[in-house]
């Protein structure tokens, strides 16, 4: 069975994107290794997570520079989803996180658009049962 272990997230700075996913979004940093050059392999996913992680990949060129922030075309790029909305919405809003809106109830959840450090848009939801 084949699954998604990362997905690449373009950065411009490793350290301050650790900090950004470790500090204001709880996640933990799953590894840190030098590769060499400059080079890092660097994994973060949020707490008791036991699917895909994200891969910062620092941009090394004018192209990905481009890319850093607006690697969906300015449309949410990724989803986190939560069982306790409320608890990590306030906390993520503690810790300074932009919001695009209020929260609001769809149909499917409870949900809220957030930007990351470099503006990449996000959902948090919790899904109804």
């Amino acid at each position: 069975m084949a699954a998604i272990a990362n997905v690449a997230l373009l950065v411009t700075g490793y350290d301050e994107a650790i900090a950004f996913y470790t500090q204001k979004l709880g996640f933990d940093l799953l590894e840190d290794s030098n590769l060499g050059g400059g080079k890092r392999w660097v994994q973060v996913a949020p707490k008791n997570n036991s699917g895909t992680a994200l891969l910062l990949a620092k941009a090394s060129n004018e192209k990905q520079q481009s890319a850093v922030g607006d690697q969906a075309g300015g449309r949410v790029w990724l989803f986190l989803q939560t069982d306790d909305f409320w608890h990590d919405y306030h906390a993520m809003q503690a810790a300074g996180v932009i919001f695009h809106e209020t929260p609001r109830q769809e149909a499917y959840a409870t949900v809220v658009v957030f930007e990351d450090l470099y503006g990449n848009k996000w959902d948090l939801l919790q899904r109804h049962v």
